[in-house]
């Protein structure tokens, strides 16, 4: 079948190192693009919407902008259970405000959550609005005539055609979709209007949606329309789910890319990274999406499936046909730090993975920070680093002096200077400058001095597309793929718990956090939960069109009527298990390919 029987499934965990020596094997030495990570699950959106509307991907804000933002506005994001370091630190400038327009937070979530019990307006719109809603702040700032106009005029392309595009979401109609009151939207958008520096804080709940990428390009759309992006405490910051999900974008850890932010559809970039290798012609076609994997292996048209630093049993929507699709592959390689989790059960061929704390290697977070993390402990038995096994592969094919590296720092040495002159540019760093000068935010070209990477990006207003200026995109919104009917009257929309982490399969390796969170509960509104026949801390069944899971029923107002609420958490290796994924389905972003894992439509019932 040739290299397009091959597939790799890799992880926003893995260090830059490893991220980069994954993609020279498979689209170098292998010859196939069909490398693809859980970012896909989390971040691919993000990606998309950076690139289409600013020309590149690479949040353009920093965490200092927490600081000196006057309106932060989070949507999508559960900053409080999720990202609660970069919360508190919002959160503590607005218990200390001196004035409240020194601060104003907006939160939008369809639950009332420890993020929204600190916001001085929540709109707790329906799932699947978040498009309608932004476009209904962009019709009232155009009509507020509350534009930069000199921003618009000289760096920015498109605006008429979004301009029109706004006329018919006016604010009666734009709640009415939304649910909540035309006061509370013309709030949001007098708020915005009146700001000195708006900050835009987005993650999941807008990146895990069909329209995902259209929504990241509605939210840059304001900060356009207003001129608030490239400065103090202005612009729109994606907030990573993976410690290393940045880096590995930088690596060219999807399907679509190569290193230094290129794309393997692109013949320039081809040749560049074709010259830095040598090993050969790159194919011109985009590999296999996280999702078009587990189609191929349904198909038979994958001989070889390697998963490594995930979870995709827990983590991918349609469990049972992603079950399905792996019994039909004949070899599937689990490269795993923990033992006994619910992928590597499957697997023909488990690798022992040394974890973070085992091996050399850089971190890039949310604000372009590059971080080196040195092991501090040995590995343990036949354990290596993602990178050293790769690169043994690739020496084993005959690539020998393509694959030959003495330490994780030659690996990164290699990737930073594919970076060089790219918006990513690190070039200038290296594993020694970063163990002695401490963390660097790219961009840091050779020459540049320690502590001078750029805070933020496009600060001059001019931007990496053919015409140098930001696009406006008028997209007109779906809503969700999977809309409630009368057999699934409600939306299952699911999230974090605080003490856990992805799939649990380290955090619930500890009793303490165990205990914080004993079992996953099924947050129901009153209403639905006496239409339902529903008791609080029953047990109640919960269907989709593709399979059931059981959970303890909490009663509680948060949740707005028409919506459940469920943690991602849980799989089959827990006692009370309940693996929610099995529910949702792999409908996605057309342009992103990130499945909408936040919404799905349900029916309940009491057990028994």
């Amino acid at each position: 079948k040739g290299p397009q029987a091959l597939a790799m499934y890799g992880s926003g965990q893995f260090h830059c190192e490893d991220y980069y020596m994954a993609q020279k094997l498979l689209k170098g030495a292998l010859g196939t693009n069909s490398f693809d990570a859980n970012s896909r699950l989390c971040m691919s959106s993000a990606v998309a919407g950076y690139t289409r509307s600013l020309g590149s991907d690479g949040p353009p804000c920093c965490y200092e902008d927490l600081d000196q933002c006057d309106l932060a506005l989070l949507i999508g994001a559960n900053m409080a259970d999720c990202h609660p370091v970069l919360f508190q630190r919002l959160a503590k400038r607005r218990r200390k405000r001196r004035r409240k327009k020194d601060l104003q937070i907006v939160v939008v979530d369809p639950r009332q959550t420890a993020t929204s019990s600190a916001a001085d307006l929540h709109l707790a719109i329906r799932p699947g609005t978040d498009l309608v809603l932004l476009h209904g702040i962009g019709h009232l700032l155009l009509s507020q005539t509350a534009l930069d106009f000199d921003f618009i005029e000289g760096c920015t392309d498109g605006f008429f055609s979004y301009a029109k595009l706004l006329q018919e979401w006016t604010p009666t109609r734009v709640a009415s979709i939304c649910g909540i009151r035309v006061s509370d939207l013309r709030q949001a958008a007098r708020l915005w209007a009146r700001s000195r520096a708006a900050l835009s804080l987005w993650s999941m709940g807008v990146n895990q949606s069909v329209e995902g990428t259209a929504t990241v390009s509605g939210l840059i759309n304001l900060h356009l329309l207003t001129g608030q992006i490239g400065r103090p405490g202005a612009g729109p910051f994606s907030l990573t789910g993976q410690p290393n999900a940045m880096g590995g974008r930088e690596a060219g850890g999807l399907a679509h890319l190569l290193p230094g932010y290129r794309q393997v559809s692109n013949p320039e970039h081809r040749r560049e990274v074709e010259a830095h290798w040598k090993l050969g012609p790159i194919s011109a076609e985009p590999g296999l999406s996280a999702w078009q994997q587990i189609e191929a292996m349904e198909a038979g048209a994958l001989d070889l499936w390697w998963v490594a630093a995930t979870n995709p049993l827990v983590s991918m929507p349609q469990l049972e046909k992603v079950k399905a699709a792996m019994a039909r592959c004949p070899l599937v390689v689990v490269s795993e730090a923990y033992s006994n989790t619910e992928t590597s059960r499957w697997a023909h061929l488990v690798l022992p993975a040394a974890q973070w704390s085992e091996k050399d290697g850089v971190m890039v977070n949310s604000e372009r920070r590059v971080t080196l993390c040195p092991a501090f402990r040995a590995a343990p038995g036949e354990a290596r680093a993602d990178w050293q096994v790769f690169a043994e592969l690739g020496r084993r094919l005959g690539f020998v002096e393509q694959f030959s590296y003495g330490s994780a720092a030659e690996v990164y040495g290699e990737l930073v200077a594919l970076s060089a002159g790219r918006v990513c540019d690190a070039s200038g760093l290296s594993h020694d400058l970063l163990r002695r000068e401490g963390p660097q935010q790219w961009p840091f070209p050779v020459g540049a001095s320690p502590g001078c990477g750029s805070r933020r990006l496009y600060g001059k207003g001019d931007f990496p597309t053919p015409t140098g200026r930001a696009r406006f995109m008028a997209d007109q919104p779906q809503g969700l793929a999977e809309p409630p009917n009368g057999s699934f009257p409600l939306v299952l929309t699911t999230g974090r718990y605080l003490g856990h982490w992805h799939t649990m399969t380290r955090t619930g390796q500890l009793e303490r956090l165990r205990r914080m969170h004993p079992e996953p509960l099924l947050e129901v509104n009153p209403v639905d939960a006496a239409v339902a026949g529903l008791a609080d801390g029953a047990v109640a069944r919960i269907r989709s069109r593709r399979g059931q899971v059981t959970a303890r029923v909490s009663i509680r107002d948060q949740v707005r009527p028409g919506t459940v609420f469920l943690p991602m958490h849980w799989g089959t290796s827990q006692d009370n298990a309940c693996a929610v994924n099995d529910l949702m389905h792999a409908l996605g972003c057309p342009i992103s390919q990130q499945p909408e894992l936040k919404a799905a439509a349900v029916h309940l019932a009491p057990m028994g």
